[in-house]
């Protein structure tokens, strides 16, 4: 199966390198870095890790830069595509474990979870341990109606073919930024794509390299409206 792996970069610095330089170069993946409009200039001689990039002309929110992410890996006949983080929080070598459940059991989009056994999560502050291991999870359980454990991680696998279904409709203006991706997670499992979680670790680096760019207010606000939303049928 033809896989494509992208770490997802907006003025990450040398966290972006770091990154690439711990992807594997002998697994078969294509490299994608997906920048979003960065002005750094950290993404300068990224082709030296043997990544291309897909680059937005100006700051557009991860969401539309997942968005185009996916429309490439369709539109080139990609069978799967893999999401990370590019400031260094994912690890590189657990990229196996989302794949494997799509390649030989039939999955349609594994989530890598922080809180399965096996996963692991650093040095996170409390605050974001409630918020996203306990929080958004139970919500998100309630409106799908199954347990998910980690649904703000966005390390994940999906099977680009489900992709076509028209009614995973991701071209919608209000999924420009955070909103994509629980809405991603609720339509799949919604619309009966075969859906699982798989322990990955997820550390976050040093507040010094800049800890993470989620404002504490408009950015959770915009994780949990989709569940909003769709859980009172605002949104399809």
């Amino acid at each position: 199966m033809r896989v494509i792996v992208a770490p997802f970069a907006f003025n990450e610095g040398i966290k972006i390198q770091h990154t690439l330089q711990r992807i594997p170069r002998d697994k078969g993946y294509d490299v994608m870095v997906v920048d979003d409009g960065s002005t750094d200039h950290s993404l300068d001689n990224v082709q030296e890790y043997g990544a291309t990039v897909l680059r937005n002309d100006r700051n557009l929110g991860i969401g539309a830069s997942i968005r185009r992410y996916l429309s490439y890996a369709l539109e080139h006949e990609y069978d799967i595509a893999v999401i990370m983080a590019g400031n260094n929080k994912d690890d590189p070598d657990e990229i196996p474990r989302l794949l494997h459940p799509i390649q030989n059991e039939g999955y349609d989009i594994v989530q890598g979870s922080r809180y399965l056994p096996g996963g692991d999560f650093g040095n996170m502050p409390f605050y974001r341990q409630l918020a996203t291991r306990y929080v958004h999870p139970l919500l998100m359980s309630l409106i799908a109606k199954r347990e998910i454990t980690d649904s703000t991680n966005g390390f994940r696998a999906i099977r680009v073919s489900i992709l076509k279904d028209r009614a995973l409709n991701l071209h919608q203006d209000w999924l420009n930024k955070y909103e994509l991706e629980p809405y991603l997670m609720y339509k799949t499992i919604a619309l009966g794509y075969k859906f699982t979680e798989v322990p990955v670790t997820k550390i976050y680096p040093p507040k010094a390299l800049g800890y993470t760019k989620m404002r504490p207010l408009t950015g959770w606000w915009s994780i949990l409206r989709p569940l909003v939303l769709l859980g009172l049928r605002l949104k399809n």
